[in-house]
Formats: C-alpha cells, sequence, structure tokens
C-alpha cells in the first residue's frame, strides 16, 4: 500500500481524486484550502475537497500558508505526495518529504501553457489539442520533469466545464498508471523542452469584458473559455445607465458571425437572449 497525501482544491482536483479512488489508490490525508467568504453574504465556503474528505474518511488538513510545515507531514513517513491544482506554492522543504517526491498533473501538455490558467488558454488560443501532464515537482513552476504525458482532441465548440472534469478524468487515470512504476523507480522522467516553455495568467473578472459586435472568434472564445468564472459579459445600454449580461452560451453561424444564445442578466436568472431582448420594451 502506498502512503501518500493528496493536495488539491477545486473542482479539476476532485476529479482527479476520485478517479485515483476508483483505480484503488486512497490517500491517507487531503491536504486542501482553509474555507473562504464566497456571495453577497460573505458566508464562509468550505473547498470541494474538505467534503469529499469528510464523506470518505480521510483526514484533511486546512493549513494557511506552508511555511511552516504542518505536523501531519512532518511526523509521518511518507512515500509519495500527489498534487493537482492545489492553488497554492509548495515550498521544495515541503516536496523533499516523501520517499519518491511529489507528482504534480497539469492540465496541458508542458512545456506549453505553464501557470495558473491552462485550459482557459488553450479555448482562449484556438487550439485544437491539449493533455494532461504527470511531472516530478520542483522549485519552480510547472518546470519539473515529465514522468508521463498524454493528449486529449479539444472541439472547436467544447466549454471549459467539459474540458475541465475529461482532463481530470483522463489525470486521474495516468496518474494510477504511473504511480506504482514510479514508486518502483522503473519510470524514467524526462526533462521538458524549456526553451519552447510558454505561460498563463492568472485570469481576473476584467478579462471576461467582450464587445458583441467585436471579432467574433475571440468573442465565442471568451464565451467558452470563462464559463463558469469570470464569465464573458458585456454592458447593454437602456436608458441613462447600463445593465451587466453575462454571456453563458454562444456559437458562430454559417457566416461566422457571433451569435449570443443565453445570457444572465444582472440581478436576473439565466435566460434565452431573445427573451433578454423582449424583456427590454
Amino acid at each position: 500500500m502506498i502512503h501518500f497525501a493528496f493536495f488539491g482544491t477545486d473542482e479539476f482536483s476532485l476529479g482527479v481524486l476520485e478517479e485515483l479512488i476508483k483505480q484503488g489508490l486512497t490517500p491517507s490525508l487531503v491536504v486542501t484550502a482553509p474555507a473562504r467568504p464566497q456571495g453577497r453574504g460573505k458566508k464562509l465556503k468550505e473547498p470541494v475537497l474538505r467534503h469529499y474528505a469528510d464523506e470518505h474518511g480521510i483526514v484533511c488538513i486546512q493549513p494557511h500558508g506552508l511555511k511552516e510545515i504542518p505536523p501531519e507531514l512532518k511526523e509521518q513517513k511518507w512515500d509519495l505526495f500527489i498534487v493537482a491544482s492545489y492553488g497554492k506554492i509548495i515550498p521544495q522543504k515541503i516536496l523533499d518529504i516523501p520517499a519518491r517526491g511529489a507528482l504534480n498533473v497539469h492540465p496541458s501538455l508542458l512545456s506549453k501553457y505553464r501557470g495558473p490558467s491552462p485550459i482557459e488558454s488553450v479555448l482562449l488560443a484556438g487550439e485544437t489539442e491539449t493533455g494532461v501532464t504527470i511531472m516530478r515537482m520542483d522549485r519552480e513552476v510547472d518546470h519539473g520533469a515529465i514522468a508521463a504525458q498524454e493528449s486529449v482532441p479539444l472541439s472547436p465548440d467544447a466549454y471549459y466545464p467539459d474540458i475541465a472534469v475529461e482532463l481530470a478524468e483522463c489525470g486521474g487515470k495516468l496518474l494510477a498508471k504511473t504511480v506504482p512504476e514510479w514508486m518502483s523507480g522503473s519510470y524514467a522522467a524526462h526533462e521538458q523542452d524549456h526553451a519552447h516553455a510558454t505561460y498563463t495568467k492568472k485570469i481576473t473578472v476584467e478579462d471576461g469584458l467582450i464587445e458583441p459586435n467585436g471579432n467574433a472568434v475571440e468573442n465565442y472564445r471568451k464565451v467558452r473559455a470563462y464559463l463558469p468564472w469570470p464569465k464573458a459579459y458585456y454592458f447593454h445600454k437602456k436608458g441613462s445607465g447600463d445593465i451587466r449580461v453575462a454571456v453563458t452560451r454562444a456559437h458562430l453561424d454559417g457566416e461566422g458571425k457571433f451569435v449570443i444564445d443565453t445570457v444572465i442578466p444582472a440581478g436576473k436568472k439565466e435566460m434565452s437572449y431573445q427573451d433578454f431582448l423582449r424583456g427590454l420594451h
């Protein structure tokens, strides 16, 4: 039995963990983020991995930082750490704890699309292929040697949530194949092609702004990339003010024109774009 800890926070990491457990690899410890205030009421909301760990009887810790090594990591002998979308930089002194180091599953074909937004970035770039990479973590971000990699074709009409689910499942399965060989020492990792590395940036709310009559292809890519957050949006003029309208579904017609299908106007529920326009009169 492999004694390992799993670091993760969001839905992608949950998908990876679920697949690992299906394949017979259950962590002894889950490390996730603390609860954070969300919504208008700023109520504390636990990350999805906290709920999952509790439901499955897995010990879970939520350190506010990793400058100090949590006792749960320091006071045990670990075989391996597995990291999937944890959201924080893990210091080298923690990566050095396990006998076989730390493996990360990253949702891109490294060395392309390093950083915090690989899925959004491949959509915005109009790529026809993406994938997952299993790498040994080192002190630099998404820089470590590659243990395994698998490509996934990218539909021209795919939206972020669907791709994230597919890549998480693929990443979990690839990890389950990789880990036993990695632990036996029979898996040889190879260096990334650092000279051709590309980098992604942290997404902000401002990135979602579109001009409906602007570049049709760019608008469509933003709608697909920024669902569910921050969502592509524009400001619809009404009288002396503007209504913020989030675009949740769209398509390109036969002439390549950007066509909005469904929206969420500020303060309202999702509706068809035509219903929204009719409601303005």
